[in-house]
């Protein structure tokens, strides 16, 4: 996935920099970058976080650093912040999102006569230096990120630093989140609004869907209207978002209580123990534990100092190794015991079948699994919060596979909770498990727990379905964007 964040004050914005860069780390362990504009131009780093922290990485480099604007970035696979020159200026730009369309993007750019990249690995492209081509064939650095907006199939949120300041501008149908901050003397915009608090910022607005804005230690100046239409990715408020933070006005966590009490509503299993599977399973436990009355426990301890979030690492021995080893079973919650777990989602699955034999190996009665989000039949093809190597690999689609299904031909009814196939698909998720109980969210539930509009909210994951179906390029003026509005 990744994350990032940008200051502009009227003092050295350095600290809050670095302090609010590294609130995004649970997005991202892969990459790490830093640049700040000060009187002797861009001083940017970028380092490799893979094996230790953003904030042991880049400590070292703070003295390095002085400047009055900056952008940090933690990234899940591309060299973040790229410098660029180009007609507009020299500047900083940092992306979130994916690209979908990269390929075909670079190749129409390279068709003219002196422009080039330089390859990644597996002769891949830099999401990043695209997108900077794309904002360079524009006039001005507005009408560059609206060519984006137009070009780009998927989703690409993007910060960029120049001398006129940061310019901020929100991927064209909002699905990942800016969010302004303001402090005295100094304003900020992240992805992951658990960055404001210690940082002594208070929350001004989201960016709209599309938006672009310019901000300065001043203030903020709307270049460019956001549209009618948004899809924000529900995962935000599911799993991957931090307890703290809060998009379009929600907070994380108390969406999560909401989801429990929901899926306790929806449930009269006999248990003697409710728990999260840790960390985004545990908000969506304590609701159900609320709802319900019966006691919530810590049948397993998390041990983070050294393991990053399991889902990052792309080879599953990996994956499989950190999610064991940060869990620390405790034979007293466990032993004997009826236990009814709740976890943010079943992706794979690989892991959580490691985990549900450990509960039975240390003397647990029944174990019971109630997902807070319908079962995932689709891979995200708009963000990167998690890189599976085939759709295959979703507990889904293997499960639909496993019965014989047929995936392409009846997705529909595979998503819908009262049919046959779906109860066929979660009852072979279930014996593959090897759980007592298993009883996914329904949609409908999980949608008013948010508490936004089901049209607003992209839940591609779980139906297949998504606001523009096939995704082209597309005018911003199609989605509803108006002309650069005056400034604010």
């Amino acid at each position: 996935m990744g994350g990032f964040f940008g200051v502009a004050g009227k003092d050295d914005c350095v600290a809050d920099l670095f302090y609010g860069t590294d609130y995004h780390s649970h997005l991202g362990t892969s990459r790490g970058g830093m640049v700040v504009l000060g009187k002797q131009g861009f001083k940017r780093n970028i380092h490799d976080i893979g094996d230790t922290p953003f904030r042991t990485k880049f400590e070292p480099d703070l003295f390095k650093h002085v400047g009055k604007m900056g952008l940090g970035v933690i990234s899940d696979y591309e060299d973040q912040p790229m410098l660029i020159r180009s007609h507009l200026g020299r500047y900083a730009i940092v992306t979130v999102g994916r690209v979908d369309n990269l390929d075909s993007l670079a190749e129409s750019v390279v068709g003219g006569r002196g422009v080039h990249y330089s390859e990644m690995k597996s002769n891949e492209y830099n999401q990043t230096e695209v997108i900077a081509s794309l904002i360079n064939q524009g006039e001005s650095f507005t009408e560059g990120l609206r060519n984006v907006h137009r070009r780009v199939t998927g989703s690409c949120s993007v910060l960029l630093l120049s001398d006129r300041g940061i310019y901020a501008s929100r991927d064209r149908l909002g699905r990942t989140p800016i969010v302004i901050g303001r402090k005295k003397g100094a304003y900020a915009a992240t992805l992951e609004t658990c960055a404001f608090p210690n940082l002594d910022y208070e929350i001004v607005r989201d960016l709209g869907p599309g938006e672009i804005v310019r901000i300065t230690a001043e203030g903020i100046e709307q270049l460019s209207a956001p549209g009618k239409e948004m899809q924000i990715c529900a995962f935000l408020w599911i799993y991957y978002g931090f307890p703290a933070s809060s998009y379009e006005g929600i907070n994380v966590e108390e969406a999560r209580y909401r989801c429990g009490a929901a899926l306790a509503r929806a449930d009269d299993t006999p248990v003697d123990l409710v728990a999260g599977v840790p960390d985004s399973g545990v908000g969506h436990a304590i609701g159900y534990a609320a709802q319900s009355g019966v006691p919530y426990g810590r049948p397993f301890t998390k041990y983070t100092p050294t393991w990053p979030r399991s889902f990052m690492p792309q080879e599953q021995r990996v994956r499989d190794l950190v999610a064991r080893m940060k869990l620390i079973p405790i034979r007293d919650q466990i032993e004997g015991k009826r236990l009814l777990f709740c976890e943010d989602s079943i992706v794979r699955g690989t892991q959580l079948k490691d985990v549900i034999q450990r509960l039975y190996e240390t003397g647990a009665r029944e174990v019971h699994m109630r997902p807070a989000c319908p079962p995932l039949v689709c891979s995200c093809k708009f963000l990167n919060f998690s890189r599976s190597r085939s759709e295959l690999d979703l507990a889904g689609r293997k499960a639909i596979a496993d019965i014989g299904g047929d995936a392409e031909k009846d997705l529909a009814a595979y998503a819908d909770p009262s049919t046959e196939k779906y109860r066929a698909m979660i009852e072979s998720i279930r014996r593959r498990l090897g759980l007592t109980t298993l009883q996914y969210q329904k949609l409908d539930d999980m949608v008013e727990a948010i508490g936004m509009p089901r049209e607003k909210l992209c839940t591609y994951c779980w139906n297949g379905e998504s606001l523009y179906e096939d995704e082209k390029e597309q005018a911003p003026e199609k989605l509803g964007m108006r002309n650069p509005s005056p400034a604010f």
